[in-house]
């Protein structure tokens, strides 16, 4: 999972124009990196103009995803990451990234402002924070814990089992469940039986 390019725009009539952005163009070669992230401007660029006003989209070219919003104030933002970044991660980025722009530059200097002229430090930082999706982003941490605690109980499970102990004889020793409960789990065990006979 990667990400490319962070770009802050603003959405004139005709054409966008480029108020900030932060490149990561390290996976290429030395020989393409200018050439690469010149395409990568001319993307978002293009990719803003083409959007309507209050819309969301990721837009797919080649083995990449470019994330677009673009707000009703103009302002836009646009991520390019790789297939596998999560979408939602991109969309959360996008709108930090833009409340944050549009409380520290003023809003007179966006139809004019280019990256020269804009003082804002933050999207670098923001780029190197959000490369790994699940450190940068609450909901895939919490996520990705739980991935781990699946995989800790199935492998519990399956050391239960390889200890040579069988489900049937614990329930069938057990003190705690009922003879209803038994027979319901007999009657279970028999039923699902046939399937795995095929």
């Amino acid at each position: 999972m990667k990400l490319f390019s962070l770009s802050v725009l603003y959405k004139a009539d005709a054409k966008a124009n480029l108020l900030k952005a932060a490149y990561d163009v390290s996976s290429f070669s030395f020989f393409q990196r200018s050439s690469v992230q010149e395409f990568m401007t001319f993307t978002s660029q293009l990719i803003v103009e083409r959007s309507v006003k209050g819309s969301r989209a990721a837009v797919k070219e080649q083995d990449y995803l470019c994330h677009v919003y673009v707000r009703n104030d103009s302002l836009a933002g646009v991520v390019i990451a790789d297939n596998e970044y999560p979408s939602r991660v991109c969309f959360t980025l996008l709108d930090k990234v833009l409340d944050e722009f549009s409380r520290q530059v003023d809003r007179i200097d966006w139809p004019s402002g280019c990256p020269a002229n804009i003082q804002y430090q933050g999207l670098d930082a923001y780029l190197a924070r959000y490369q790994n999706p699940r450190e940068a982003d609450a909901m895939s941490k919490v996520q990705a814990e739980l991935d781990e605690t699946k995989i800790i109980l199935h492998n519990t499970m399956e050391s239960l089992l390889e200890r040579g102990e069988k489900l049937d004889d614990l329930v069938s020793k057990s003190e705690v469940l009922g003879t209803q409960s038994k027979a319901f789990y007999k009657t279970a065990r028999k039923q699902n039986s046939c399937c795995d006979i095929m």
